[in-house]
């Protein structure tokens, strides 16, 4: 498309030029006349005067207007001539610049599949194609054939159209297809091809429908028990002390799962909400670890579990919210708890002044370890670790790096009975570990219990002799 300069909004028009020098050659001659009949004496004078300004606004009024701007002159073409096209050099540099994939496809004859030729594919169409700049057969780089038909019908049909395509290798992406057909002056068929990321939206998307299933599910379960039972009681139940007594119990834990259920989704959508803003605080990690062991201890001694903390020697001051890093202890804590049998010992360490490669602790032999959220490494950095160990009955490999998803539950370790929960309290864990730009690994093997290991970088003191913070 030819380039056509437009003109300023704030310049003078040319054809007011003339009306603009007529005019004020016009009133000067005015003037001197009225002034010429005022004073007899200079009339002579004042009439000579305006037949010379009379004269020069004629003249001045003929001359050719000059450039508006010469600043601009050599980008605008002159009047009556075609405008200057872009450089082509200019025009390649941007067409390889584009983010997105782009090719342009020859059409060819309507029944030849061969004749679907790139004629151009910018740098990232090469990259996610592996297709040459110019040449190759469209049907060896792209074999989708939603694609394929979206093109004939741009180059044979002059329909633009949008598409899916999902692109294949080791990582799954999503790309929406967008095809139009291109003028080419009698060239040939063409069709412009361009794909555009949708792989996070489409993942998003997901997470959300399988959050939105998963919440329904665990308020669906509870929901139907209660009105089961309350129909129960409303019926021959009614007269039954002993019957009405248990079914009331066992309403009144369905009610107290629904709650769990909903204040930990809360909890978690304001965690996420503020994963991005550093916390404030000072937290000292030993004494939240005695506290949480404090706090649990009605439900240890129930589930008949001893738990046994040891704290390093050193000061473990972080930087953190002290109520979500209790939060993460306990999460940790109450799991180790609800896997291991009457009389297992869960084992709860804090250690200071680590490097990031020795914060997690050393190996177990046999079992197999996994980082869930990893920190960016900082030069000199130190970290403290909490580690909670059970002795439970332990996980296979596969499942460890789904265990910080949402709902997600090892198989054969199903919410209810005697292990009650509502499957997002690893979710919670993740979440503000990342905002205390922390690590968390698990540690498992069939058999042979878990371990979990959380650790923060360590609070920068001011100076060498100042006080820690409490």
């Amino acid at each position: 498309m030819p380039f056509e300069p437009t003109p300023s909004p704030v310049a003078p028009v040319a054809s007011s030029r003339l009306w603009t020098t007529g005019a004020a050659g016009v009133l000067a001659v005015v003037i001197m006349l009225i002034l010429a009949a005022v004073r007899p004496d200079m009339a002579v004078w004042l009439l000579a005067g305006a037949v010379v300004v009379a004269v020069a606004t004629w003249f001045g009024g003929r001359r050719e207007p000059a450039a508006i701007n010469s600043a601009y002159a050599p980008a605008l073409a002159a009047e009556g001539e075609p405008a200057r096209r872009p450089d082509a050099g200019l025009l390649d540099n941007v067409f390889e610049a584009l983010n997105d994939p782009v090719l342009i496809v020859a059409g060819g004859e309507a029944d030849d599949l061969a004749g679907r030729r790139i004629v151009l594919a910018n740098q990232a169409a090469r990259d996610l194609l592996k297709a040459p700049r110019e040449g190759g057969l469209l049907v060896t780089f792209v074999r989708d054939p939603g694609v394929l038909e979206a093109v004939d019908e741009a180059l044979f049909g002059g329909v633009t159209s949008t598409t899916d395509y999902s692109a294949g290798g080791a990582r799954s992406r999503h790309w929406r297809a967008w095809v139009r057909p291109l003028a080419t002056g009698g060239a040939g068929p063409m069709a412009l091809l361009a794909l555009r990321d949708e792989t996070d939206v489409r993942r998003m998307e997901l997470m959300r429908v399988d959050f939105l299933a998963n919440a329904s599910h665990e308020l669906r379960t509870p929901l139907a028990s209660l009105a089961g039972f309350i129909e129960t009681l409303k019926g021959h139940a009614k007269d039954d002390p002993v019957a009405r007594d248990r079914f009331l119990d066992i309403m009144s834990a369905q009610a107290d799962r629904m709650s769990r259920l909903v204040a930990d989704l809360l909890s978690l959508s304001r965690i996420e909400l503020n994963e991005h803003i550093p916390p404030s605080g000072s937290v000292d990690l030993s004494r939240a670890a005695a506290d949480v062991v404090d706090a649990v201890s009605v439900l240890s001694r129930e589930k008949g579990v001893c738990i046994k903390l040891e704290v390093e020697e050193g000061a473990a001051s972080i930087d953190g919210d002290r109520d979500e890093i209790i939060q993460v202890i306990q999460n940790l804590v109450d799991n180790a708890i609800k896997y291991s049998a009457h009389g297992q010992t869960v084992e709860l360490s804090v250690a200071t002044d680590l490097t990031l490669d020795a914060a997690p602790g050393s190996r177990r032999e046999g079992t197999t370890r996994l980082s869930l959220v990893s920190p960016d490494r900082e030069q000199g950095a130190r970290y403290a670790a909490v580690t909670v160990r059970d002795h439970g009955p332990g996980m296979a490999r596969e499942h460890l790096p789904r265990l910080t998803e949402r709902f997600y539950r090892v198989e054969g370790q199903k919410s209810g009975g005697d292990r009650p929960g509502t499957g997002l309290g690893l979710a919670i864990v993740k979440h503000i570990v990342n905002r205390h730009r922390g690590g968390l690994t698990v540690e498992s093997a069939p058999g042979d219990g878990a371990s979990f290991s959380a650790y923060f970088p360590l609070k920068i003191r001011p100076s060498m002799g100042a006080e820690p913070v409490e």
